[in-house]
């Protein structure tokens, strides 16, 4: 037993030998290991950015990039010019900030008989140049449309069909269809500018500017309103267009503010002036924005004889459209407010850009009245002015048989006029005031009922003819295809009468009408004040007024004296004649 007892220490004390041993190599181990660990082994996850705060007027923060190695600077040497043209526009891009200094319309002629340009040369220098980027912070805005873009031509791939794109230098003038890219990029900014073009009025816009890793919310804009406003009178009909969940918003000069954002959704959104439109068409309307920008310009008050004292300061509308992402894909049309033009360019949902042209409250007589005035310009007469005289032949032709019921009703109210007169006399004692005065009007209602007389019968057709008038007047100041229309002596239907001859024609037509035309129950002086006076007034209010309208008006006022004249030889003509000739003795 003592053997065995002595024994055990000594096992024990081996046992604590190797496990200090084994202690000591593990420690050994780790620290020999560990730096071969900290270079070989597993990395800790990186704590991602920290986004920018934005500013409070701005959208929600723009969605990150993905990290991106440093790029070696991108930038031109020295400006330079390419000019994209098809058979409807020549457009002329500077690689300064790859902004647009010319956008020509060929199919359409300014003031002068020469190609209409787009671009306002008066507010594009002053506020910006078209496919400029709007940002919100005012600093990088200008750096990116001040920038020295590196410009290349891509080649067209065929539709359908896959394959790499293929740059190029560009030539001096490209014929579309063809595709420029502008490229700028220093230190940590990277700006890319994308336009394609086809034959059509639509270039395809997409555009993208990263700072620090970060995209940046940098919308393409249209500045600069338009090169067709040279008048006070022009510029007051800009306006800035959008739809929105398919409702149409049109704010003139007076109701906006520069710098404002309006969110999506946007199917479209532009500035647009009488004729003309440049609207952007979001690739994804949901996530667009649109900013308002309204500046002011001052433009000579007299353009043929200009006097740098003698100006009037004139508002100048443009919006910046693009994508709260930072990423913008849109097509953008520049053209004409042409029908035919507008629903060629298709919208969401199968809907179109027709809307941009505003027939205003009575549209639903203004627009059906165009595409009739129209279809006769097209299958009738080529001409517009002899259009609009066969539209108003038919349309008084069509209020004849209200013309006579007037007629009917004149005469009623003639043969009755000596009842009315006794039952006036009956309460003539009695204030206006009095209650008895609404019995008298109770007795005159009975005995019009009475008779079938109406007091309004005889005002229909002039109203009529009135409900006519209105919507020409919208249809003259909306429709491109009337304007520089021309007409005989008249070279603008869509412009006054440069000699006036038709404003003159509808003071003689009206104060023959006024002869002509049989009044009754009318004092006559007052007849005589109103067939003098009526036609001078109407003469003054049309002396600038459209010359197609006045042709309207005054063909309106021809048609009424044939029509009037026959009528006072019908029946009720004649035995309408003959109570007045009775009243008169």
């Amino acid at each position: 037993m003592n053997g065995d007892f002595q024994q055990g220490p000594q096992q024990d004390s081996g046992m604590q030998r190797n496990l200090i041993l084994a202690f000591a190599l593990t420690l050994l181990i780790i620290l020999i290991a560990q730096p071969l660990l900290n270079k070989y082994g597993p990395q800790p996850a990186a704590k991602p950015p920290a986004t920018q705060p934005q500013p409070a007027a701005a959208p929600p923060p723009a969605v990150p990039s993905a990290p991106s190695p440093a790029l070696p600077a991108q930038q031109a040497t020295a400006e330079s010019q390419v000019v994209v043209e098809n058979d409807l526009y020549k457009i002329t891009f500077n690689n300064r900030g790859a902004l647009v200094k010319s956008w020509i319309l060929k199919k359409y002629k300014d003031d002068k008989g020469q190609p209409l340009e787009l671009v306002n040369a008066t507010a594009a220098p002053q506020y910006g140049s078209p496919l400029s980027l709007w940002t919100y912070d005012a600093g990088l805005r200008t750096r990116l449309n001040n920038a020295l873009f590196v410009v290349q031509a891509v080649a067209p791939c065929p539709p359908n069909a896959r394959c790499d794109q293929m740059t190029r230098a560009p030539k001096a003038v490209e014929d579309a269809p063809v595709e420029l890219m502008f490229l700028y990029s220093e230190g940590d900014l990277v700006v890319r500018k994308q336009f394609r073009f086809d034959h059509s009025y639509v270039v395809r816009v997409e555009t993208a500017v990263t700072q620090a890793g970060q995209r940046v919310q940098a919308y393409p804009a249209w500045p600069p309103g338009f090169g067709d406003q040279t008048t006070p009178d022009t510029y007051a009909k800009g306006t800035l267009d959008w739809q929105s969940d398919f409702k149409v918003q049109r704010l003139a000069p007076k109701k906006i503010s520069g710098g404002n954002t309006v969110h999506g959704p946007l199917e479209w959104a532009g500035a647009a002036d009488q004729y003309f439109a440049a609207v952007f068409l979001p690739a994804d309307p949901a996530s667009a924005a649109l900013i308002t920008l309204h500046e002011s310009i001052k433009i000579p008050k007299d353009l043929e004889k200009p006097d740098p004292k003698e100006t009037v300061e004139v508002p100048v509308l443009g919006v910046a459209v693009g994508d709260a992402g930072g990423l913008t894909r849109a097509r953008l049309f520049v053209g004409p407010k042409d029908m035919d033009v507008l629903q060629s360019v298709p919208v969401a949902a199968g809907d179109d850009l027709r809307d941009l042209v505003d027939f205003g409250y009575l549209s639903f007589i203004a627009k059906p009245l165009f595409l009739w005035l129209k279809w006769t310009y097209r299958h009738w007469v080529a001409n517009w002015g002899w259009a609009i005289v066969i539209l108003t032949v038919i349309i008084n032709v069509g209020l004849l048989p209200l013309k006579l019921s007037s007629m009917k009703s004149a005469l009623k109210m003639q043969k009755i006029q000596p009842q009315m007169k006794a039952i006036q006399e009956r309460y003539k004692k009695y204030k206006i005031t009095d209650p008895k005065r609404q019995q008298m009007q109770q007795e005159v209602n009975e005995l019009m009922k009475r008779e079938g007389a109406n007091p309004l019968g005889g005002c229909l057709p002039m109203v009529l003819s009135l409900f006519f008038l209105w919507p020409f007047y919208t249809v003259l100041g909306v429709a491109i295809e009337l304007r520089q229309a021309h007409w005989l002596w008249i070279h603008d239907l869509s412009a006054a009468d440069p000699w006036h001859i038709l404003p003159i024609g509808i003071v003689v037509t009206m104060f023959i009408m006024q002869k002509v035309t049989p009044t009754a129950g009318m004092d006559p002086m007052q007849q005589k004040m109103m067939t003098i006076m009526m036609p001078v007034m109407m003469g003054f209010i049309a002396w600038n007024f459209p010359s197609g309208l006045c042709l309207y008006w005054a063909a309106s006022q021809l048609i009424g004296w044939a029509q009037q004249t026959w009528l006072n030889n019908t029946k009720y003509g004649r035995e309408m004649r003959e109570h007045l000739n009775k009243r008169k003795k």
